[in-house]
């Protein structure tokens, strides 16, 4: 492969204009942090905003920021205005997505204006990947601000290699489904050939609203669209191990551990680091120090709190709202348990850098990270990480994705108040042996799996996706095929073209009779029948009356119900059929119908189709499921066969099918061409008479008898008009 594109909101060095001078900085932030070493690692050009908004900056000092970012940092810039910033990351991104991502529905904003400009802003970021990317690149996006881009990528580079990863939790449907834009989120998103997930959970709300909404079916985690393979998976992101287990010995932190034990007394010190947001739980967390303060008065001068609050959004309201209770509850508590000498929360409102942070990481007896939701959670791992002597607790929310992989650490709900105060007094009396044993197991677990091994994981897991889109893709009818395909056909001077309707010759609808034929389908078999050397067949599960209603003018053979009728010159049966099964059959088709909301019973001839297109997916997959196991169960002694096509299970006369049909034709006499295009399970039987020579075509991209795949019905329709 070539060069890794990481596409993402920030870049990893922020551009800043003092005293009209440009300045150049790295930029905070775990994806910056996490991805460094192996964005290093790797030939990799950056795109995203350089911090400093287009008003602020001249046309030449916006060529000199783009020539000195892909020079020094190998950084490309996408640049946006002060009013994109605040309605596509300030507005659409931080007061819709996020909270809503997060389950703050009561923060959740939906503002048309957001949208439109989040769109705009999406299509900007996809512009420039498009314009700069080359062939064998990998395209890597990354997380909520950028959801769209995927798929624009994809329209103007259909072949690309393209990644995205989300940063934050994928909500459940009940959730996701909120969202006034989520058919278009989510298949922005699906323009992607990987989609990554820090756990199996949001893996797992991903590929249900991709479901319920989209109606795309997975299995093993790949969604199969009508060209491609997409895959969604689970890569829990880790961190620089080795930058976290070694900095004890970083003189600088040294340095600051000294002069942190010189101003603290001697207490056990309990650590809390967050960005200032209302999906980490401070206000929570400091109830329960409270209580703990309450419950437990032998701690009175013998605990210290030292809480980092990392400014975070400060433009957005509930962000002010939130830092002025947090400011008056730790003042609360200093007042009320404070004595003098002691303090009871340190509070600190301001980022720290690297050594501050491993040193205050290096002394905590306890680290308390109990978010309210939280996709992932570096802090947990970071803090484990330096715990280089064993020593040291970490007391971890349920809600954050680390509990996943950190099952040693003391697991809360930190909505139960009581649970995490017992929680504190089991951390700080925790023999030491029983600290080093969890410790020794998540440490173990983190040098294995970090940041470069979860990087390099998605990295191979993409390339492998590509490639299995190459095997599948490789069986599509290929242009050399095609033109092969031309000529047999153009120099036959017989030819038979034995073609299902639905799903093949027109797109599926919500209801059966909203599938009508065009004029221009009409026109192309009109064309296609009309040439004397050819004999056209339609084959169908339909009932006669549609068909005839539908086709009966054309000079075509028709094939009803899956080959229980036939028309030539006239309708006949292929042989003599009862319905007296549908009495017994038809009330557990009923019962099934009325236990699915949306799904109806089709009554034929000689068959009923049980259809599910309208229903629920999740609902109709477990109904589908159990009428097949009772049908199965109830026709084992009767002449029944039980079809499942596509959204619609068919009990009919067994031994009748498209194959036997089909063969009243094939076996009629020697064709110099013979071609059976089709595109469910209904029309593999079609499939497997067809001759060794002839050409058989599966629309879509699953597995089948046919020799050939194609994409969808639009290229049918192309292939019939290229015959003609």
């Amino acid at each position: 492969m070539g060069r890794i594109l990481i596409v993402s909101n920030r870049l990893p060095v922020t551009v800043e204009k003092r005293k009209n001078s440009l300045q150049f900085a790295k930029s905070a932030g775990g994806l910056a942090t996490g991805l460094a070493s192996f964005y290093e690692s790797y030939e990799s050009v950056w795109i995203g905003w350089p911090g400093i908004t287009e008003e602020k900056i001249t046309q030449e000092e916006r060529r000199d920021i783009q020539d000195e970012l892909m020079s020094r940092f190998s950084c490309y810039p996408v640049f946006l205005s002060q009013n994109e910033v605040e309605k596509y990351y300030l507005g659409f991104s931080n007061k819709t997505l996020w909270p809503l991502f997060h389950y703050f529905t009561q923060y959740v904003i939906h503002d048309q204006e957001f949208w439109e400009v989040y769109k705009q802003v999406n299509g900007l970021f996809g512009e420039v990947v498009s314009r700069i990317a080359e062939k064998d690149d990998i395209i890597w996006v990354h997380d909520y601000h950028l959801l769209l881009v995927p798929k624009m990528i994809r329209e103007v580079l259909p072949e690309a290699t393209i990644g995205f990863f989300n940063h934050i939790p994928f909500p459940s449907f009940e959730i996701f489904r909120l969202l006034p834009w989520r058919e278009e989120i989510l298949e922005g998103v699906l323009g992607s050939d990987l989609i990554g997930f820090h756990t199996d959970d949001y893996t797992r709300h991903f590929l249900s609203s991709v479901y319920r909404l989209l109606g795309y079916e997975s299995h093993m985690g790949e969604i199969h669209l009508d060209d491609r393979i997409i895959r969604a998976d689970t890569f829990p992101m880790g961190i620089n191990y080795e930058r976290f287990s070694s900095s004890i010995q970083d003189p600088q932190v040294q340095k600051e551990m000294s002069k942190l034990k010189k101003k603290l007394p001697e207490c056990k010190l309990i650590l809390s680091v967050d960005r200032l947001d209302y999906t980490k739980g401070i206000p929570e967390r400091l109830k329960v120090y409270n209580a703990f303060l309450e419950r437990n008065p032998a701690y009175r001068e013998k605990v210290i709190l030292i809480m980092v609050s990392v400014p975070s959004r400060i433009q957005v309201e509930q962000y002010k709202v939130l830092r002025r209770h947090v400011d008056e509850f730790v003042g609360r508590i200093n007042g009320t348990h404070g004595t003098i000498g002691w303090t009871p929360i340190w509070y600190l409102y301001r980022s720290l850098p690297f050594h501050a942070l491993s040193a205050l990481y290096n002394i905590a007896d306890v680290c308390l990270v109990t978010p309210l939701r939280d996709g992932m959670n570096l802090i947990a791992k970071e803090y484990i990480s330096t715990k280089s002597r064993g020593r040291g607790v970490l007391i971890l929310s349920e809600m954050a994705g680390a509990a996943k992989e950190m099952g040693e650490a003391v697991i809360v709900n930190p909505n139960n108040r009581d649970e995490v105060v017992a929680a504190l007094e089991k951390a700080l009396t925790m023999p030491e042996h029983e600290q080093m044993e969890r410790n020794r197991a998540m440490q173990e677990r983190l040098q294995r799996y970090n940041v470069v091994r979860w990087a390099r994981e998605f990295r191979g897991k993409l390339i492998q996706t590509k490639k299995r889109q190459g095997d599948m893709h490789a069986m599509v009818l290929s242009r050399e095929m095609r033109e092969d395909l031309l000529r047999d056909y153009a120099h036959a001077s017989r030819r038979l073209l034995l073609l299902d309707y639905d799903g093949t010759l027109i797109p599926f609808f919500g209801k059966p009779e909203e599938a009508q034929p065009g004029g221009e389908l009409i026109g192309l078999l009109e064309r296609l029948s009309a040439d004397p050397n050819n004999e056209v067949v339609l084959l169908s599960g339909r009932a006669k009356e549609t068909l005839e209603e539908w086709f009966g003018s054309l000079k075509i053979g028709l094939v009803a119900e899956h080959g229980v009728w036939i028309k030539e010159k006239k309708w006949e049966m292929i042989e003599p059929l009862t319905q007296d099964w549908k009495k017994e059959i038809r009330p557990i088709l009923e019962i099934y119908m009325d236990r699915t909301p949306g799904a109806f019973i089709e009554e034929k001839g000689f068959s009923l189709a049980w259809h599910y297109r309208k229903a629920s997916p999740e609902m109709s997959t477990i109904r589908v499921r159990e009428l097949m196991d009772e049908l199965v169960t109830l026709t084992a002694n009767l002449n029944l066969q039980i079809l499942e096509g596509s959204k619609v299970v068919e009990v009919k006369n067994s031994g009748i099918n498209k194959g036997r049909a089909a063969l009243r034709w094939i076996a009629r006499e020697q064709w110099g061409f013979l071609m059976a295009v089709g595109d469910d399970r209904t029309d593999e039987d079609m499939f497997e008479v067809v001759p060794e020579r002839g050409y058989s075509l599966k629309v879509g991209l699953s597995s089948s008898l046919a020799r050939f795949n194609l994409k969808s019905h639009e290229d049918v329709l192309s292939l019939l008009g290229e015959l003609i």
